[in-house]
């Protein structure tokens, strides 16, 4: 295909060659906006090294009856509700690395947000939540602990 062929194409195909700049646009858009966002993603598999070696916190956002179905092993429960970044029990875990979790990846991307802004210096979501975590075949704990 040359260059006039495409064109051509182009001006036959006006919608379509407006939805593929609309979708590169926001393509691009949310790729620059996760530059900047300042807290990173970590994959299910990544996650016991981060808490084995730099003794990160994880924190689960679910609701508790939830948590208590299946949760990472060690992590603690704190509901959105109760989410406070500036409590005293997250405060004294601001130097630590804090991985937040929830169902799927989206209420922690919030509550990372929030964290960051209230000083946390490493502030991480876990890719896919805790459904990216049981995809993986990895380990959950039952009950409250």
């Amino acid at each position: 295909m040359n260059l006039e062929e495409l064109l051509a194409f182009a001006g036959r195909n006006q919608l379509l060659v407006l939805a593929l700049v609309g979708i590169t646009i926001a393509l691009i858009y949310t790729e620059i906006a996760r530059l900047f966002r300042g807290f990173k993603t970590v994959r299910p598999g990544e996650l016991a090294p981060l808490v084995n070696q730099e003794n990160a916190l994880v924190v689960d956002l679910r609701p508790i009856a939830d948590f208590d179905k299946g949760h990472i092993p060690g992590s603690k429960n704190v509901t959105m509700s109760q989410f406070d970044p500036e409590s005293k029990q997250l405060g004294a875990a601001k130097a630590l690395p804090v991985v937040l979790v929830c169902k799927t990846g989206q209420t922690a991307t919030g509550a990372a947000t929030r964290l960051k802004k209230a000083g946390f210096e490493r502030v991480y979501v876990l890719d896919g939540g805790i459904m990216g975590w049981q995809q993986a075949d990895l380990p959950l704990a039952r009950g409250r602990r």
